[in-house]
């Protein structure tokens, strides 16, 4: 792995539009548990790509760093600020998956990136790899984008443990300024919904919608229930859309009012409509083809975009990116977690890490050597040449290892 110092190696912005040179440097965080394994698998496959897209006029320098496990072993800090400015100067990295412990110890350092560096849009684009083991009917319909607020909601991390002073504090001053009845032994969390972060990721997801011919987005939301929180993301992503895109969209309402009927795309505008999260859980899988662009609070988020990879195959071939879209910063990352008791077995499924990397190549506009790596994973899975965790739901498949795999999509890539 070679790395150079350059300026004329950084990637930088201009008038919110990405500068990248032939050569550009990228910050790499290898991860803990399975990381090494699938981002060096990754790796080998995005430097093919790079190489064969562009006859060697091209080629990325990955400059590593370190955060979880291996920084405290080596530093002594789970996430050394050098990380944190590295990401900050060059503009974009890839990470492996990093640990953190449930129910105590440090805080997550995935979360903690995504807030320091203000990365407000988690990304997650959801698709059907043809091969690839499925427990939905036609798992081909589901072709979705997921725009999860990545700053907000209960993982903005403000809350207290139970009978401590602070809880003790926040539960009375409820309790007597405000007349709220709270158990005294309760934990207390906060969830904080802005106006700001809510029209910030609409317009991302709505600006993403326009720019790929996608044909509606849908805000997801629990505003039945929590009317101020959940029913402010509703109301403000309505209004973003209907304020700054109007010569672009239409509500689903409207198409109802004009047409009596809530299908098909008025006038080939963009369809902003919005659905209940627990009724979006049903329709994700019931109605597959009725969902294009979702965008949604932090927690709901999450669980509605592992639910949409859970339909295709899994976290194992799920990428994500955290992104903000002004300054240009990006962190592209698999969306599964460390899984250590598979670490430094060089069996683990690194789709989701080279994914991630196809989004990566995506972002900076390289976007042919994206299409040889996307082609490259899915001739491999159609050949049923897969790791351990497609094989052993495929009856006569023996799994490969995760170098092998990515051996094969090189071989692909450079036929």
């Amino acid at each position: 792995m070679e790395n150079i110092e350059s300026p004329e190696n950084r990637i930088k912005i201009k008038n919110e539009r990405l500068q990248v040179p032939n050569e550009p440097v990228i910050p790499l965080i290898k991860g803990d548990g399975i990381g090494p394994d699938v981002v060096k698998a990754a790796i080998t496959v995005l430097d093919s790509s790079v190489k064969q897209a562009y006859n060697g006029g091209r080629k990325i320098f990955w400059k590593e760093y370190l955060a979880g496990d291996s920084s405290k072993k080596a530093h002594g800090k789970w996430l050394p600020e050098e990380t944190i400015n590295a990401i900050e100067y060059y503009k974009i990295a890839l990470k492996g998956p990093l640990t953190t412990p449930v129910g105590e110890g440090y805080r997550s350092l995935n979360v903690t990136l995504r807030q320091r560096l203000d990365l407000y849009a988690c990304v997650r684009p959801v698709e059907y790899i043809p091969g690839v083991p499925s427990r939905l009917m036609n798992p081909e319909e589901l072709n979705v984008v997921i725009f999860r607020e990545n700053t907000e909601d209960v993982y903005a991390g403000i809350e207290y443990d139970a009978c401590t002073s602070k809880a003790n504090k926040v539960i009375a001053f409820l309790r007597d300024e405000m007349g709220e009845k709270i158990r005294i032994d309760s934990s207390i969390g906060i969830k904080p919904i802005s106006e700001f972060a809510t029209k910030r990721i609409t317009r991302a997801a709505i600006n993403y919608a326009i720019k790929h011919n996608r044909k509606s987005v849908t805000i997801v939301h629990k505003g039945n229930i929590m009317k101020y929180t959940e029913g402010g993301f509703r109301k403000w992503g309505y209004e973003v859309a209907e304020n700054e895109f109007r010569d672009c969209i239409v509500t689903e309402s409207e198409i109802k009012e004009r047409t009596n009927s809530i299908d098909g795309n008025l006038e080939n505008k963009l369809v902003i409509k919005d659905r209940i999260a627990d009724n979006m859980m049903q329709q994700i899988i019931l109605r597959t083809r009725e969902y294009d662009v979702l965008v949604l609070p932090n927690l709901t988020g999450d669980y509605i975009s592992d639910l949409a990879a859970a339909l295709v195959g899994g976290l194992g071939i799920a990428p994500g990116a955290n992104i903000n879209y002004e300054t240009g910063k990006a962190l592209f990352e698999p969306t599964h977690g460390t899984a250590p008791k598979y670490a430094n077995q060089d069996i683990a499924n690194p789709t989701s890490a080279i994914l991630s990397g196809v989004m990566l190549l995506d972002y900076i506009g390289w976007n042919e050597a994206s299409s040889l790596v996307k082609k490259g994973v899915t001739e491999c899975i159609k050949e049923n040449f897969v790791t351990n965790d497609f094989a052993r739901q495929m009856p006569g498949v023996n799994p490969v290892k995760t170098s092998e795999f990515a051996k094969k999509i090189v071989s692909k890539i450079e036929t």
